[in-house]
């Protein structure tokens, strides 16, 4: 048994392809899932990766630029649930 898990993809197709246009490996990397889960008191946890974190190890200005725009946008839905 394991508790209540769910894996979503939240890649948008315009970020990955500018992304992409900058770095063409970083489609490797997307920071692109969120994840629910349900804790042990009950509660829905929802947690997605930082993406301008994630992105730092590809040293690219353009990819940064683009990860700082999703990880605000993730942060902004995030906290309004």
């Amino acid at each position: 048994d394991f508790r209540k898990y769910q894996i979503l993809g939240a890649c948008s197709p315009k970020f990955a392809h500018k992304a992409i246009e900058a770095e063409d490996k970083i489609g490797t990397m997307l920071p692109c899932n969120v994840i629910l889960q349900e804790l042990e008191n009950g509660e829905i946890e929802v947690a997605a990766i930082n993406a301008s974190a994630s992105m730092q190890a590809v040293e690219n200005s353009k990819v940064g630029e683009v990860a700082k725009v999703i990880s605000a946008k993730l942060q902004k839905v995030i906290a309004a649930l």
